[in-house]
């Protein structure tokens, strides 16, 4: 007999459908494996896909919802849009979390709380805002030895080195002078995959000002990310260590423009006794398909 298991579609980050970062979401996957989760992943072809693993409202209180989160080639322990998109989906789907103002995930990288209290009508589209972990600061990065990864000049580069941080998940974040730097980044994989198996970064997340705004690309096995939640918590955390953003700020951050998928991010981070943390990042999610999965 077929297995089915039902899922949704969503765009995160984004008020319109086909915009902002795609994410499908198996809102019931008791009974799935490990592997047949990573199938499912490889076969929707997304940045990622979750999975969603209801269990009694006791624990659910205690502990949250788990959900496990899938790129094509592996699991994460943590990712920022499958968490806003999948709290949202919750909310959106009964029975349980109809109209919750907060709602809690149990990630593989612990409990991460997503708020609705700012709930904004967009069509269909719900605006949510998740506390991510405060964030640690790890190696920095020469610009002359990551500028050739990157497919950038090493003039390209801001004064202020690169730096790792994580919220979660490890980015390298790199300042570039201008969003015309930022539109010729050209990621060599190959060499990509070599500096950071020697590295305390998982991935390259570049950044540019614009204006009163800010402009990112993310670049990964995957291609190109339209939105990048987690690797924009590090982003903030670091404006805000380096004085390029005060703390408490809600910062604006466009993602996704270079490949037709733009994409908005709403982020702020505080310096709470010397050092950045209470980091939030946010945005809209709008659902745009839903459908069944059969597997043997």
């Amino acid at each position: 007999m077929m297995r089915e298991f039902e899922y949704q579609r969503c765009d995160v980050f984004t008020r319109k459908p086909l915009e902002g970062n795609q994410l499908a979401v198996f809102t019931d996957a008791e009974g799935l494996t490990d592997g047949e989760m990573q199938a499912i992943a490889r076969e929707m072809n997304l940045s990622e896909t979750t999975f969603v693993l209801r269990r009694d409202e006791e624990t659910e209180r205690r502990r949250g919802v788990r959900v496990r989160i899938f790129t094509t080639q592996e699991e994460l322990p943590f990712a920022g849009h499958p968490t806003l998109g999948t709290a949202t989906v919750i909310r959106l789907t009964p029975p349980g979390y109809a109209n919750a103002e907060r709602i809690v995930l149990d990630l593989n990288a612990g409990q991460v709380a997503v708020s609705f209290a700012e709930s904004q009508a967009a069509g269909d589209a719900v605006f949510g805002e998740m506390a991510q972990r405060d964030p640690l600061f790890g190696a920095t990065h020469e610009a002359a030895a990551i500028a050739p990864v990157l497919g950038l000049r090493v003039d390209d580069f801001a004064e202020i080195a690169p730096e790792t941080v994580s919220t979660g998940l490890s980015f390298c974040i790199v300042l570039v002078r201008s969003v015309e730097a930022l539109g010729r980044l050209r990621l060599d994989l190959v060499a990509s995959e070599r500096y950071v198996k020697d590295s305390d970064a998982k991935f390259f997340y570049v950044l540019a000002p614009e204006g009163d705004e800010w402009r990112a690309r993310m670049q990964f096995y995957n291609g190109e990310d339209p939105a990048t939640g987690s690797a924009a918590g590090c982003a903030i955390s670091y404006l805000v260590k380096h004085g390029l953003c005060a703390g408490g700020q809600r910062v604006h951050l466009r993602q996704g423009i270079e490949m037709g998928r733009p994409s908005d991010l709403y982020l702020s981070a505080n310096v709470v006794n010397g050092k950045v943390g209470e980091v939030r990042v946010g945005g809209s999610t709008v659902r745009v398909a839903k459908g069944r999965f059969f597997l043997a």
